[in-house]
């Protein structure tokens, strides 16, 4: 029988071995925890960051953007309507607002007015000839009917025998005679009343061009061009007078690609921006022209300005013109979609960060958006700068793009 002390010292001895031998396992237990859980992290750790946006929906315009010179939507040209008169006075000048029938210039009437002098004299002369006419038609009238009667009294005597038929010949002539200077008397007063009609037309002609001698605004609106001088010489064939500008409006003739001019269509909404202008001014488009140059391949589209009182004709200015508009759009950052022989598409992330090539159709690309027309819904997570190092199939470390985060996008 071993003695106590030896007992007791064996019992302790085992005690202290089997605690030690318990620590070590629970010891070697949580080594192996921290050693799965330090590996998964180094892998998440090892992935690439990358920026994602989420696609969300806005309202996107499509724009065409143009550039031109402003002119006026239609321009009259004012010129002199008689050759050869003297410029005796002007009464408007450049930059003035006219109306209708306004006086602009007077022109010399001196040579119409002796003109219609002399055309009076000659009608005073010509009425005495119709007066002088109408007598003698009278008395001629007179003297046929006298004949006439002569004539057939001595027929009527040559009958029952009381004169010869001599007699009665002479008087037959002597009535025909009568008879024909009755009718030269009528046609020398048709002549006389003819010839009075020819100087009514003369003095209507002379009184038209007094007329025109008041140069005046056949159209309200502001004038743009005076070639007029005091004591030139009124020509059609020089420069126009005046130039107006009818009622004022002005409009931009820009040139447009060709193929844009497709996308192009009356009353679609534009914005002016002339040169020097801090405001930008509202207009729509007024008329697309239907002929393409053939040398340049540009085309050319009017943009009526609303209120043209702030900008000249020749100014240079640029418009962008929206030719669509998509409310509540599924829209994604232009960065995010790539183009390749296989087609476009967007790289979409799953939630274990895993990238999915995925083929979309876009739409409107605005302010550095672009509308994705189907492939993508809103709220989809996808790499915000598609990069050729970023394939199909990778795992990414996501990272929230700031940027296309404070694009104009609602979800």
């Amino acid at each position: 029988m071993l003695p106590r002390t030896l007992i007791a010292v064996s019992f302790a001895l085992a005690s202290t071995l089997g605690t030690a031998a318990l620590a070590e396992g629970t010891a070697t237990t949580s080594t192996s925890t921290d050693t799965a859980g330090n590996a998964s992290a180094s892998a998440a750790d090892t992935r690439p960051a990358i920026s994602v946006s989420t696609v969300g929906t806005a309202t996107i315009e499509g724009n065409i953007f143009v550039s031109g010179t402003i002119g006026p939507v239609e321009k009259v040209l004012v010129q002199p309507q008689i050759e050869g008169q003297a410029i005796e006075e002007l009464l408007a000048d450049v930059g003035d607002h006219v109306e209708v029938g306004q006086l602009l210039a007077r022109l010399s009437t001196a040579a119409l007015n002796l003109q219609k002098s002399q055309l009076n004299a000659a009608r005073a002369a010509t009425e005495a000839n119709v007066a002088q006419a109408q007598a003698a038609m009278v008395a001629a009238q007179a003297a046929a009917d006298q004949a006439v009667r002569v004539s057939d009294r001595t027929a009527t005597l040559q009958q029952q025998g009381v004169t010869s038929s001599a007699a009665a010949d002479q008087a037959k002539a002597a009535a025909d005679s009568a008879l024909a200077q009755l009718t030269s008397a009528k046609e020398g007063l048709s002549a006389a009343k003819a010839q009075l009609a020819v100087n009514d037309a003369q003095m209507a002609n002379v009184d038209l061009q007094l007329r025109r001698t008041q140069v005046i605004a056949t159209v309200a609106g502001v004038i743009s061009e005076r070639n007029a001088t005091v004591g030139a010489i009124a020509s059609g064939a020089a420069a126009p007078m005046f130039v107006i500008i009818k009622d004022g409006l002005l409009e931009l003739r820009a040139d447009v690609a060709e193929q844009d001019v497709v996308k192009l269509a009356n009353g679609q909404a534009a914005e002016i921006s002339p040169v020097g202008s801090a405001q930008p001014l509202s207009g729509h488009v007024r008329l697309v022209e239907p002929k393409i140059d053939p040398t340049t391949r540009l085309g050319v589209v009017r943009i009526a300005i609303d209120d043209s009182s702030s900008v000249r004709d020749g100014l240079f200015a640029q418009a962008r013109i929206t030719v669509a508009r998509h409310e509540n759009a599924v829209v994604v950052p232009v960065t995010s979609v790539t183009t390749d022989p296989d087609g476009t598409f967007v790289l979409a992330v799953d939630d274990n960060g895993q990238v999915h090539r995925t083929p979309v159709m876009t739409g409107i690309r605005d302010q550095g958006m672009l509308e994705i027309t189907d492939g993508l819904k809103a709220g989809a997570t996808i790499v915000a700068r598609a990069a050729a190092f970023v394939r199909d199939g990778d795992m990414i470390n996501p990272v929230p793009d700031t940027a296309a985060a404070a694009a104009p996008v609602s979800n």
